[in-house]
This record gives structure tokens, sequence and C-alpha cells, in this order.
């Protein structure tokens, strides 16, 4: 029952980091209590991408008279939509069961605990406890969906993003209560789907992280697709006595009530570090996260945390390429710690958000002359054959040395192109190399090139 290595989760942080653990030669074992692939796989990331891909097949097919096809009395089978979610989820776990064996790693299924003396206890779902020692202990535990007391999730009338994956029925309304990337992705879904939906965000802009001429477009978008959108709105209370919800909603001008067959809770995450031995082993958290170094050891000897459970960016990619650098550094390999300002972030409602650096308004409060260039995507011929002019690309320039500090984009397929922009700042390129950097045509990606000659005056279709 000894290892080199023992991942406590087996998620996009876990099973990666047990996977390039093996890879560096260590005896490694991954404990999960759930399903292999963690929240990300099972409940995020992968099945709802199923969905959202659903719902755009069904956007075309009702859009299909632009591109000259007939198509009539098409209809969306939502039981159907749902289990091919659920089959592809399926699917992708078998798959991370194939990657286990395949590199050798144990996986041990039950809760964990640790425990002082570099050690884990394991419950088995019989109540049978093991104990196991590893030299090095990683913490990959994840996160759950945020319980606030104004919005308690019941799972049927006011629920999180695991039951809006697995609804019984569509619902005919829809309040969703937060505009992050899982609010806008449900809202995208189920308003494509045909159900009646209201965002509600506190904020004065919705997908608030982003750029604002990011979020004013998606807002203009979701308008013309029938989504009503409130900002600078609060959720105060929600009354599940009746058929419906009576969702209280309070506003600048006043409080409204809204009717509403479901409320989507859809206001972050808090880390699933209640119950793990932390207080015990002398591990330190703040905020409700575990506390660790740049390479992400935690102040007790052995101890280390990736992913969700620490701060910083919650995202699947992030929780991967900070395992990956954790076990490197374990194993003695020259590794740099994670630019946190070149992860790239993806949100996958349509039309699709992805970022990656310093908005605008980022930059200028960071002292940085800037330019700026956009192009929108009504300018660009692939988009417009494609039947989705909606969108544009914005990307951020250093005045002075001709640095990308940003990019922000929203349009068809962005999120596909923004990996682009990430590797051309992490090898330090310039706007004029940018510029001189021929790319295909027709593409929707060369409408970069075109935002980068936007900023310096050398654009060519605007």
């Amino acid at each position: 029952m000894n290892y080199d290595i023992i991942v406590i989760g087996s998620g996009p942080g876990g099973y990666v980091t047990a996977i390039r653990a093996a890879q560096l030669g260590f005896k490694t074992a991954i404990i999960e209590k759930e399903s292999l692939g963690g929240i990300c796989l099972n409940w995020g990331c992968i099945p709802t991408k199923a969905l959202l891909k659903s719902a755009q097949v069904f956007e075309y097919l009702n859009h299909s008279k632009e591109y000259g096809i007939s198509a009539d009395n098409v209809k969306a089978d939502f039981s159907a939509v749902i289990k091919r979610s659920r089959d592809v989820a399926e699917g992708m776990s078998k798959g991370i069961q194939f990657l286990m064996k395949k590199n050798k790693i144990e996986v041990i299924m039950g809760t964990a605990k640790v425990k002082p003396g570099k050690k884990v206890e394991v419950i088995a779902a019989d109540g049978k406890m093991t104990a196991y020692s590893g030299t090095h202990i990683i913490l990959a535990t994840g996160a759950r969906s945020k319980q606030l007391p104004n919005l308690p999730q019941d799972g049927k009338k006011i629920i999180g993003y695991r039951e809006a994956m697995t609804l019984p029925k569509q619902p005919k309304s829809l309040v969703v209560v937060g505009s992050g990337a899982i609010g806008v992705e449900f809202a995208y879904f189920y308003a494509t789907m045909g159900t009646k939906v209201t965002i509600v965000e506190f904020l004065p802009h919705i997908v608030p992280v982003e750029d604002e001429e990011v979020s004013k477009q998606l807002e203009k978008s979701f308008k013309k697709a029938g989504i009503e959108v409130m900002t600078d709105a609060s959720v105060e209370s929600v009354d599940t006595k009746g058929a419906d919800c009576k969702v209280t909603v309070k506003t600048k001008t006043g409080n409204l009530v809204l009717d509403a067959e479901i409320v989507l809770s859809a206001v972050g995450i808090d880390a699933n570090i209640t119950g793990l031995g932390l207080e015990e082993t002398g591990i330190k958290t703040d905020k409700g996260k575990i506390l660790t170094d740049k390479f992400y050891a935690t102040n007790v000897a052995g101890y280390y945390a990736i992913g969700d459970c620490i701060p910083g960016q919650a995202l699947a990619h992030v929780a991967s390429a900070e395992g990956i650098t954790c076990v490197e550094k374990i194993k003695g390999l020259h590794v740099d710690p994670i630019d946190y300002n070149n992860i790239p972030g993806c949100t996958y409602c349509q039309p699709e958000v992805a970022s990656v650096g310093y908005t605008e308004k980022k930059a200028k409060e960071a002292g940085y002359a800037i330019k700026v260039g956009k192009f929108p995507f009504t300018a660009s011929g692939k988009a417009k054959a494609a039947g989705a002019p909606d969108g544009f690309i914005k990307l951020i320039f250093d005045a002075k040395y001709g640095e990308v500090l940003g990019a922000h984009m929203i349009g068809a397929n962005v999120t596909e192109m923004i990996a682009e922009i990430v590797a051309i700042r992490k090898l330090e390129t310039t706007g004029h190399e940018l510029i001189k950097t021929i790319h295909p045509h027709p593409t929707m990606s060369e409408a970069i090139m075109e935002a980068a000659a936007v900023a310096y005056g050398e654009v060519i279709h605007l």
C-alpha cells in the first residue's frame, strides 16, 4: 500500500497528474469517490458540449432556409438529447479507465482523507477503510456548485449544473442566476431548444470577466435569440410552493417577480475541501481554498494541491497544467512556473467567446500605452459564407514594444482560434510579425491577422 505519488481526485487535474507521474517513473495511485474523469468529464466540460452541439444542430435546422435547404417540421427529442450527452460522458470515462491501465496506475475507489505522516485513509462504498502511504500526496479534489442562502438548491425546482444536464423533461421557462460560462452556456442550450430563458446578473454586464465590448456583443446576440437579459439585478428570494417558482428580482428601478418552472443557480463554485483532513494534517487554507507555493506544495512537506481546490482560475486546462508542473518539479526537472496571464478562457454558447491576457480596461489600469485593433466578422468572407457574421476579433498591443497584451474574440469557432494567440504570446511575437504571418483564405482565423493590421493602420478589408 505504499506509493511514490498518491493523487486524490480523478478530474482533468488528477488523472493528468497521475499519468504524467507514471510517465516519469513514479509508482502512482489515484483515488476517486465517484467516477473517473471527475466533474469535467462526467458532469461539466464534456457532456455540456454534447448538449450544446445538439442545440446548434437544432438551430441550423430551424434556419435551414437561409442556406437554401428545406427542413420542415423539425422537432427536438429532449430525452434523446440528454441521453446522447450522457453516452458521450460515459464513453469518455471508459477512456480514462483505459489510460489508467495503460500507464499502470492503481485506481482506488472510495472517499479519501489525508492524515499526518503522508498517509491517506480511504473508505470504500461498503464502508471498509484502508490506509495508504505515499511519498508525495497531491490533492486534486475539484469543486462543486456554490450554494447561496437565498437560493437553496433542492435539485428539482432550484437546481445546479448537474441537474441541468439531466432534467427528465424540458422546462417551459427557466431563470438562470449568474452569467459566467456555466450560466450563458445553459441559457443558450435551453433557449435554442425552445425554453423561455431569463438571465439575471448582479454585475453591469454578462460574462463579466470578459472585455466589455465582448459582453455587450453577447448580450445583443442573446436578445436577438429571444433570451431576456437582466443586468445590475439580483435574485432576492424564490418561492417554490406553487406549480412554478416565483422569483423576486431586485433591480435599479425596484423589485419584480418572475414566473419560472425552473431556476438554475450558476453563481460559481466552492472547493471540495470539507472533510478532507486538512486541519488534522496541518494544511493551511484561506477563504475556502488550499494555499500552495508556485509549484503547488502546501505548507506541510509531502502534500500538494492543484486545480479548483486552490486559488486561481477554475478551468480544466489550468488544473491539467498545474498537475504536470507539480510532478515534474517533484521529479527534479527544470520547470517554469505557470504564467497565469496567458491562460485562455473559453465559453461555448453561440456565438462563442474566447479570450486571453489583458482586457482593454485592465491594460490601461496596468499603465500600458496601447494600440487596439478590432475586426468584425461582418467583413469576413468565410463568416458571411458560413452564415455566422456576428462578433469580432479584438487585439490589444503594447504601443512601445508591440507585445500582444490581450485578445478577445466572439463569434463562431473562436474557441478553436484563441490558441494561436496563446502561442504567439508565449513566443513574444509582435504585432508587426503577426501582420506578416500569412493566414489562409477564406478562414475565420484570418480575422486575427486583420485585427492586428487594424491596430497598426494597415488593414486591407475594412
